[in-house]
């Protein structure tokens, strides 16, 4: 692997934007390909085992159009099913996952409410258990599946009155109740106006997408790998339509 090789950042659909915009911002002289499978999204609804073929078949396209000297999955449902199996099959390669910022939101919140906002696939897997077992005691969690929320951002419609009342009737329970959401899919960044709206500013949003970055520029400074160049990004899309092109864009220039 050399510098100048790719990271490829790797979403479901559009979601992983809002963790590429922390890449760029960290290590902007980077090249980056990101592909968004937005023509199998979602994948949170999706049984583990059709999310891990999923994920390997983008990963198999991704190496073959670059060469690459890192791969981040910015999808916190392909994370949970499929990045110990990549790391077993391409050990070569410096792949980073994304997991929800429980941590992160125990830390900043000692003894308190704290929900966890992902996708089915997220909830029922054993490595978010294993990861709410480590801040059990420090915290109490609540889960919460939000489905049809990836949906609306595929459209374009984050920050929609539709979105406002899908999540209303999600979260109206915990009004007034949480002091932290943890944003366990990499799409619900981009709705997070709408999610402050229903629960007001006395609940916290938190995302794992800078803590993504910094793990990504430890471990390519590590390897002596990070790159200083000019920076590009190659945005791809599996739709067909070209407008999940242009929202891509959009998303990018708005997070």
């Amino acid at each position: 692997m050399k510098k100048t090789d790719a990271i490829a950042v790797f979403d479901s659909g559009v979601g992983g934007i809002s963790v590429l915009g922390e890449l760029r911002r960290l290590l902007p002289g980077e090249r980056y390909l990101y592909f968004g499978d937005s023509a199998n999204a979602p994948y949170g609804t999706r049984p583990t085992a059709e999310v891990q073929a999923l994920t390997f078949a983008a990963v198999e396209r991704l190496l073959w159009e670059t060469p690459l000297k890192a791969l981040v999955i910015a999808c916190n449902t392909a994370t949970t099913a499929a990045v110990s199996a990549l790391r077993r099959k391409y050990p070569e390669l410096i792949i980073i996952g994304i997991e929800p910022a429980l941590k992160l939101a125990a830390s900043r919140f000692p003894g308190g409410n704290i929900g966890i906002m992902a996708t089915e696939v997220t909830l029922r897997e054993e490595k978010l258990g294993h990861l709410m077992d480590r801040v059990a005691d420090h915290c109490q969690i609540h889960k919460i599946p939000a489905p049809g929320l990836v949906e609306l951002v595929e459209q374009g419609l984050a920050d929609s009155p539709q979105a406002e009342a899908l999540l209303s009737g999600i979260l109206g329970p915990y009004v007034g109740k949480l002091d932290a959401l943890v944003l366990g899919c990499t799409h619900y960044p981009f709705a997070s106006k709408r999610i402050s709206a229903v629960l007001g500013p006395g609940t916290a949003l938190i995302d794992g997408g800078a803590g993504t970055a910094r793990e990504t520029q430890r471990r390519l400074a590590e390897a002596g790998l990070v790159e200083n160049g000019p920076g590009s990004l190659t945005m791809t899309n599996s739709a067909p339509d070209p407008e999940m092109l242009e929202l891509s864009w959009k998303l990018l220039h708005t997070f």
